[in-house]
């Protein structure tokens, strides 16, 4: 066993130290000076690793992060030591500058998702939503109304006469005239019985032709004879045909059953 020194101020041995680097024990025990921690956060830590330019470059790591903001919190001078008033005055006005809005302001919606361009498509949707259905309704009642024209075209159902009136003609002798000579018809059904002068030719038989007017033929009478007085009779029913104008052409017709354009006239029939 090795022997403990014993120090001249403590003659009863309570101040021994240990011979040959034997430790201490009880309440001998010296304590050992602490290890002062590394890379503690102050001033000049902080000015050393740039502490702030990297904060808000957003470059700094998590654990920094967390160091920096309680340090700033306990010293709060610091944010004047380092300007960050006028960084962030400057940061904004190079936000402004590149037309950009502050982040408190959020981003600067597009013209189509503005409310007042929003309530303009919703308005112009409503009223052409309103004009369809009003177009949709007189669709319909238009397609009632050409069935119903269709099926009366087809019926094609002649009106009885209400009255017998004769009407005299003097046909045009030289081509066709675009005149009418006579209107027949009207809200009265009538029966029109149609004389034709033709005493001034001396044929008698005639071949009459009826066209509606830049339509199309209607009917044609092959060897119409004409009376002893000279006149051509025809009797129409003014519902056989349909409101316009007719051209009535008279051809003569020789023994052989040769046809010689005689005379012409437009009659226009109403309803």
């Amino acid at each position: 066993m090795q022997a403990a020194r014993i120090s001249p101020s403590d003659p009863h041995g309570g101040g021994a130290q240990p011979v040959g680097g034997a430790q201490p024990v009880g309440d001998t025990a010296l304590l050992m000076p602490s290890v002062p921690p590394q890379n503690v956060m102050d001033r000049e830590f902080i000015a050393r690793n740039q502490i702030v330019e990297r904060y808000l470059s957003g470059r700094l790591p998590l654990k920094g992060t967390q160091d920096f903001e309680r340090y700033c919190r306990e010293h709060p001078e610091l944010l004047d030591e380092i300007g960050l008033t006028e960084r962030i005055n400057a940061a904004l006005r190079l936000l402004e500058a590149g037309g950009r809005a502050p982040p408190w302001e959020g981003r600067a919606k597009p013209w189509w998702e503005r409310l007042p361009v929003l309530l303009g498509v919703a308005a112009l949707s409503l009223l052409l939503a309103i004009v369809a259905l009003v177009l949709l309704g007189k669709l319909s009642n238009s397609e009632r109304s050409i069935s119903s024209l269709r099926r009366q075209v087809a019926v094609r159902a002649l009106d009885p006469a209400q009255s017998t009136h004769s009407y005299v003609i003097s046909p045009n002798r030289e081509s066709p005239s675009t005149r009418s000579l006579l209107t027949i018809g009207g809200s009265q059904t009538e029966m029109a019985d149609l004389k034709f002068d033709l005493a001034w030719t001396k044929m008698t038989v005639f071949r009459v032709t009826v066209d509606r007017v830049d339509q199309g033929r209607v009917a044609v009478f092959y060897n119409v004879l004409k009376d002893s007085n000279g006149v051509l009779h025809l009797g129409l029913n003014s519902s056989a045909l349909g409101p316009g104008d007719y051209l009535f052409s008279i051809d003569g017709l020789n023994w052989r059953g040769e046809a010689s354009p005689l005379a012409w006239a437009i009659i226009s029939i109403a309803r």
